[in-house]
């Protein structure tokens, strides 16, 4: 298939809107080639990122796919696209993490997958979750807690010698997009999938929303409930700084 970067209005980024399917078929060709590709999503934090710092945005203006992950983005994408299929609701285009890692069965030649973040005992668990969805593959994990040099040194040491095929990173944003950007040159080819918390959802640390839920783009309330402290600003302060970000943007001349 042909991926194709659309504009999402108002938030002026770009993505690559995708269905499971679509996505586990775009895998598949980047696995037969074994070739290095970057896969990131889009939510209002990642846009907020993409509006403050350069770096991060060229990260993401240079990665293969970014998948729409965030109910904002894909409202606004929606009302925006001409592209949409008939008859596809619009919802089977927001893929988060969870979304599309229970689907890596349909990806054909899967063979070794690599699972990068969390502390201990949730990549454990995350590792053997996985070897059980895709029962044909080797995975191996490394906890990403306490990141530093010296395990960010060591992590590359360690896919250079594993050379998987898929990288499910889950640093967090913005590190997880630091260290690839860092990093890349270095790392054996493979697909790197930015992947934020999905380790500790996959291992069933961190309880999911409930699909109803997302679907009606109010996941952002599960998370506050459970996670108070870590998403109220989220929620309640970081729309407004992208919002003053994004009144700057234009009224800055174009040169």
């Amino acid at each position: 298939m042909t991926l194709e970067r659309q504009s999402v209005p108002v938030l002026d980024v770009d993505a690559t809107p995708l269905t499971v399917p679509e996505l586990t078929e775009v895998l598949t060709r980047y696995v037969a080639e074994g070739t290095t590709r970057t896969i990131v999503g889009h939510n209002l934090h990642s846009v907020t990122l993409c509006h403050s710092d350069p770096a991060f945005r060229r990260f993401y203006d240079q990665s293969d796919v970014v998948l729409i992950d965030g109910a904002p983005v894909l409202m606004l994408w929606s009302r925006g696209s001409q592209a949409r299929p008939d008859g596809v609701p619009v919802m089977d285009y927001r893929l988060g993490s969870t979304d599309w890692i229970p689907a890596l069965a349909d990806v054909s030649g899967l063979e070794r997958i690599a699972v990068i973040g969390a502390g201990p005992v949730a990549n454990s668990q995350a590792v053997s979750r996985l070897a059980a969805v895709v029962p044909g593959a080797r995975v191996a994990g490394m906890p990403g807690e306490g990141w530093n040099k010296d395990l960010e040194e060591s992590a590359v040491a360690w896919l250079s010698e594993f050379r998987p095929q898929l990288v499910l990173l889950g640093l967090g944003m913005p590190l997880q997009e630091q260290v690839l950007t860092r990093r890349l040159g270095e790392l054996p080819p493979a697909v790197y999938c930015a992947v934020g918390g999905a380790i500790e959802q996959i291992a069933g640390i961190q309880k999911l929303a409930p699909r109803w839920l997302g679907r009606l783009g109010l996941e952002w309330a599960w998370r506050l409930v459970l996670h108070p402290r870590r998403v109220a600003y989220r929620v309640f302060g970081e729309p407004w700084l992208l919002a003053g970000l994004l009144v700057r943007r234009r009224l800055q001349p174009r040169g």
